[in-house]
């Protein structure tokens, strides 16, 4: 892996994940953990953010502190387990605009296939954090980079709650300049596409769809 490859080994979200993992776990905390997990990841994935001085009258005295150096920031879930992910990054970056981006796989060709793009309209200055709780094979998340890509915009990261080496290889190969940020990478695929030993299928267990 190259050192684009974040693995976050943070004991609380190593906590959570393990809870999320489990097949007893309810869809209302399930969908609570996802949301959790994100905001944790969010932390690590803005490490970089530039700071600048400001000059702050406190109840005693002034001062010069620091704050974010104006960024601005979009967060682009790909539908529609992304969601689930939306409201922890936005308890930490509460001025991003959120863009959306739904994908079905092509049964024929097996390449995804956008059904659904909506941006903010400057998104082009913006940086990028896509988020997907599953990085499986890795065709959808490649396919929302290239769309981001084709907006313009020039910083882009993937977070992902897990990962498997196929998407993450997919990812190293396709876009070698995104960041990816992931809380754990599990052993491999099975015939199905399902990460193993995984969680299942993200989405219907933070919708409660099965």
């Amino acid at each position: 892996m190259n050192d684009n490859i974040h693995i976050l080994s943070h004991p609380l979200l190593q906590h959570k994940l393990t809870i999320l993992r489990s097949k007893d776990t309810s869809t209302k905390d399930f969908r609570e953990l996802v949301s959790e997990i994100a905001m944790l990841m969010t932390y690590e994935a803005t490490r970089d953010l530039p700071l600048e001085d400001v000059e702050v009258e406190t109840p005693v005295a002034p001062g010069v502190f620091k704050t974010i150096a104006g960024k601005k920031l979009a967060i682009v879930p790909i539908l529609r387990a992304g969601l689930g992910m939306v409201d922890g990054v936005l308890k930490m970056i509460p001025a991003a605009r959120v863009g959306h981006i739904g994908l079905f796989r092509d049964p024929d060709t097996l390449e995804p296939v956008k059904y659904y793009c909506k941006m903010p309209a400057d998104i082009a200055e913006r940086d990028v954090i896509i988020v997907d709780p599953m990085l499986a094979t890795g065709g959808s998340a490649s396919a929302a980079i290239s769309f981001m890509k084709e907006y313009g915009c020039k910083h882009i990261k993937l977070m992902d709650v897990l990962a498997a080496p196929e998407g993450i290889a997919r990812i190293e190969k396709d876009h070698p300049d995104v960041e990816v940020y992931i809380a754990a990478l599990d052993d491999h695929l099975n015939e199905h596409g399902y990460i193993i030993p995984g969680l299942g299928d993200a989405g219907d267990r933070i919708f409660g769809t099965k």
